[in-house]
This record gives structure tokens, sequence and C-alpha cells, in this order.
């Protein structure tokens, strides 16, 4: 397919609405604004006329998700009466996704198995209830640098990932409608030959995609973009377009190196790839179709992605498990209700849920008025013990970032510069975030707490100001304090990561002993029990260049290694906010 009329966002909008449930949805990372609505409204433009098309606020429960008992009606008719949810109701259309960052794993579990088999199938409530949902997904990303992400679950049956960075409404280009119901009408009779299937999943493997999904979604893209171009034969131009919308935003590592692709150092600028003779001019139907595929997809992998996997470092994986607030707590007296359970409202902390408590009484109601035919009143609710449900609370444990910074050697007054600036610029953040810091020094023969868990700027300038530097390296030591600390943050109900800033040159013994080999042994022994303990954990390696020493300690960390030769505040603090919610189980 060939339309410079179409940027990546627009065509990404126009296949999409070709094959709504083939290619599974969009990730649209964008704030809310005029480009976001006119991304929006260019989508509903190019879905068919009769098309739902459903928004699903972030917190919507599962009986506004799947569908469930209707309350009014069941009380009125004295029988179960079901009522669909917004997933049904968006059957032949698309959702939107508010939020979609914001996600729990469980929503994203529940969408994801609708989105797998085409339909809501759930019992609750004592109703079974199935519904066809054959549906598309328009997950709207508001997330920042360093925020969380759409769920896994999620993002690996969306076959888009569109950005909106940069772009203004009026830089959106038009598939115009027409166009896209005829490729729509087109699209059944469309194929994929052998060829085509076989480049794609190649692609995939040496772009290291471990998703089976992902190819498969290349696949339905690639038919899409055949039939928006009028024809049903899938070409290489297909394919490649597949590769680069698909494969390349899920690039995991770089295709080895071969004969044919000895330099790539353009790729980031947008520069086509060598021809298969190692010329610059060779069209794409001389090669063959596994390069051209594969050359696409790399040429198209995001210029910090690209950079983040040539230096051998695997994209980072989302958990949920600590996000910008820290990690879900449950059975607390304060927080956001999170659903009902069955129980009795005794305990201060267990309130009443009269909603819930209603909906287990309703179906029971003809039936307990003709065990109590006498008492019966037309009007009145018959609830009983058994019925009564009270309200579930969660709230999110605060973040503490843990700095323990080597202040030993030369470049410790350079180290301790970087770490205070970060901790100054995370202090800011802070305020929206509501996360706290602290900051732990060694040096000499031990570890010194500098600052403990605040979320004061005045405290944190007044407490790194004037901090000497040099000595021997005490690494175990300092790893020690840092995880006695982290327990103790844990242990106030609050979720610790912590950030180790050091070149990993251990020369100083837990007892303040000298020697190299016992001070290196024991401060891989210290990253073990850290590691073991559960504690998330960064190293940011402060060496001129990345030192074997330092990756084998955040190996035995269990940590998130980052080679910092040339760091600055502001560097230091975007890595301890990216690894935030990448991190850790707390």
């Amino acid at each position: 397919m060939n339309d410079a009329a179409l940027n990546d966002a627009a065509l990404g909008a126009a296949l999409f609405a070709v094959d709504p449930a083939g290619t599974g949805g969009v990730c649209l990372a964008a704030r809310a604004g005029p480009a976001r609505e006119a991304w929006l409204d260019l989508l509903r433009a190019q879905l068919p006329p009769a098309a739902p098309v459903r928004r699903v606020p972030i917190h919507a429960t599962d009986d506004r998700l799947l569908g469930g008992l209707d309350l009014a009606a069941t009380l009125r008719a004295g029988r179960p009466v079901a009522q669909r949810g917004v997933l049904a109701e968006a059957d032949g259309g698309v959702v939107l996704l508010a939020m979609a960052e914001r996600l729990t794993g469980a929503a994203a579990g529940r969408l994801a198995a609708v989105l797998d088999s085409g339909e809501v199938a759930a019992e609750r409530d004592g109703l079974a209830l199935r519904a066809p949902a054959r549906l598309g997904v328009v997950a709207l990303d508001e997330g920042v640098a360093g925020d969380e992400r759409p769920p896994a679950a999620l993002l690996d049956r969306l076959a888009f990932r569109v950005s909106l960075d940069g772009l203004r409404a009026a830089d959106l280009g038009d598939a115009s409608a027409g166009r896209v119901a005829a490729a729509r009408a087109l699209l059944p009779s469309v194929r994929a030959g052998d060829d085509v299937i076989e480049a794609l999943c190649a692609a995939a493997i040496a772009l290291g995609v471990e998703s089976l999904r992902a190819p498969l979604l290349a696949v339905r893209t690639a038919c899409a973009a055949a039939a928006l171009d009028g024809r049903r034969a899938v070409s290489a131009e297909d394919a490649a377009l597949a590769g680069r919308l698909v494969l390349a935003p899920r690039a995991t590592s770089l295709p080895a190196p071969d004969s044919r692709e000895e330099n790539h150092e353009g790729q980031e600028a947008g520069e086509t790839p060598p021809g298969p003779e190692g010329t610059d001019d060779a069209s794409p139907g001389d090669q063959p179709i596994n390069d051209v595929v594969l050359a696409a997809a790399q040429a198209a992998i995001p210029a910090g992605l690209l950079a983040q996997l040539r230096s051998g470092q695997a994209p980072l994986g989302r958990s949920r498990s600590v996000g910008r607030s820290g990690v879900l707590q449950g059975g607390t007296r304060h927080g956001r209700p999170a659903g009902a359970r069955q129980g009795e409202p005794r305990a201060a902390s267990a309130r009443l849920n009269l909603v819930a408590t209603l909906r287990a009484a309703a179906p029971w109601q003809r039936l307990r008025q003709r065990e109590s035919a006498s008492e019966a009143v037309p009007a009145r609710v018959e609830v009983r013990k058994s019925d009564f449900h009270v309200t579930r609370l969660k709230q999110r444990a605060k973040t503490t970032a843990i700095f323990a910074v080597d202040a030993s050697g030369s470049a410790a007054l350079h180290r301790l510069a970087e770490a205070k600036g970060a901790v100054e610029l995370l202090l800011a953040d802070c305020y929206v975030r509501r996360d706290r810091v602290a900051l732990l020094a060694f040096r000499g023969t031990g570890a010194t707490l500098l600052l403990p868990p605040t979320s004061s700027l005045v405290r944190a300038k007044r407490s790194l100001a004037g901090l000497p530097g040099g000595g021997g390296t005490p690494l175990a030591a300092g790893i020690d304090a840092a995880r006695v600390l982290a327990d103790s943050v844990r242990r106030a109900g609050q979720t610790p990561l912590v950030a180790v800033l050091t070149d990993g040159k251990a020369n100083v013994a837990r007892g303040g002993g000298a020697g190299r080999p016992r001070a290196e042994e024991e401060a891989f022994d210290a990253a073990r029990s850290l590691r073991a303990a559960g504690i998330s954990s960064l190293l940011v390696d402060t060496s001129p260049r990345p030192a074997l020493l330092a990756q084998r300690l955040a190996a035995e960390m269990g940590a998130r290694y980052v080679p910092l030769p040339y760091a600055d505040p502001a560097a230091v603090s975007r890595a301890v906010q990216a690894a935030r919610p990448a991190l850790g189980h707390g």
C-alpha cells in the first residue's frame, strides 16, 4: 500500500476501521486534547454507520462490563432478570477504554477473554450470561514517561500502537469513509500467501517478539492494507507495512547482522536500509520478501526503543503491582471502594453494601414470600442474614525511593551531585505522586543514613549539603543498610524501591577490613539477600564505561541495570521513575 496522504496515526485508524475485531484494536498514546478528539472523530467517520461505539469508564463494575442482574427489574418481577453489559452492547463496533494505563489486571483479563472468544460468557448472581461481542478496543493511554502502561494482557491483543505526540488535529490525513467501507466489503476475499505469512513470522522471531499473537495480528493488518488498496492478494509492500506498524513497537532485540544488513546506523533518522547487493537504490521488488519485511520493521523501531536495544537491554515489562502511588492494599479501613463481599457489618471497617445486599436477596423474593404468606407485603423486600454484603476497600501504599550512593573515591562529589539533583527532582514530583525519598551514603568503613524517608524538599537540601566524599567502598554495608531500611518501609505498609549508585568496585568488607576479593564476595552476598527479600531494585552504574562487575552485581540483586557514564540529575530521576512501575512485588 502506498498512500503519502496518510501518516501512521491516520493509517492505523483506517486499517483498524477495516477490520476492528480481527486486528483487536489500537493503543492510542495521547493526552486529552484536540488531536486525540480529531483522531477519534476520524475513526468514527470510518466505522460502519450502525456500528456502536461505547465508552467504558476506568472504574466500570463487572455488571456494567459483562452484564448481570437488573436489580430494579428483578425486584419488580420477583425473579432474576438479566441486563446486558457494555461489551455485549458494543457487538459489531468499538469500545473506548478511558485511562487504560490504570486498568486493573482483573479487568484486563475479562476484556482479553472477550476479545479472544468474541462473546461475553459469565455466571454470576444466579444467572448464566452468554452474548456475542465481536468488537475492537481503543485503549486511551494517557500515561507519560515513567508512568504505568496498559496491562500486557490487553496490549498483546491490540495490533496497533499509535502515538499522537507532536501531531496536531490538522496533521491527520483521511482515508475517506467510502474507501474504508469498500475495503471492508473486499476483506473476506483477501488472501495472504504462505510467503507473506512466513516473512512476518520470521521478522517477529528476528525482532525477539515472543507473543504468538503478534504475527497473527500482522497478517490481519496486511490483509486490511491490501483491501484498503483495492487488491485481493497481499503484496510484499502490505507485509512490510504490517511489520512496521505491528511488529516494530513490540521488538525486544535487534536482528543479527548479515552480509545484506551491515550498516543500519541511519535508522534512527529514518534512512532507507541498503539493498540486497549493498546498494542504496534497489527497489523493494528486487529484494526477497523476508528482507523487505524485516528491513521495514527494523527501520520503524522507535528511537528510544532502538537505543535501548542497541545497548543490550530488553524493554521493561510493566508490572501491575507497583504503580505511581504504590501497590494496592486490601483489608484497610480507609480507601476506595473495590467491590463487595459476603459478610456481616459488625466490625468498624465493615460497612453494609446496600446495593449488593439487595442484589443477593432479589432473586429469592417470590419464594420467601410464599414461605411467609401470612406476613407477605407486596412492596416489602425480605432480606436475610445470608444476603448481607459489606464493601471492600483498597488503598495505595506510598512508594519510598531509597538512594544508596557510593560516596567513596575521587569521583564521589560528582556522584553525590547527581544523587542530590535526582532527589530534589523526585521530591518536587512527590506533591503529585505522594512518594517519599530516602538517602544512604556509604564510604570509609560503613553506611550512613543521610536522609530518612521524607517528602520535604527543604529537609532534603539541608541533609544533602556538605556531605564529604572519599575513602574506601564498603559496598556490602551500603546494600545491607538499604535492605534494612526497605524492610522498615515495607513493615510500615509502604512500597520500597532501592536505587544503588555505584561502580561495583567494593574494597572494604563488612567488618571494615580491607581486601578486594572478600569485599566483592560480601557485596554479592548482600545483593542476593536484597533479592531474596523481594525488594524492588535498580543499579545505576557510575563507571566511565559499563562495567562487568556492576552488571554482575545487578544480576545478583535481581535489579534493572542502567549504565550511566555521563549522568545528570534529570537522567537519574528519569531512570528511577521509569523503573518504579516495572519493578518488584513489594
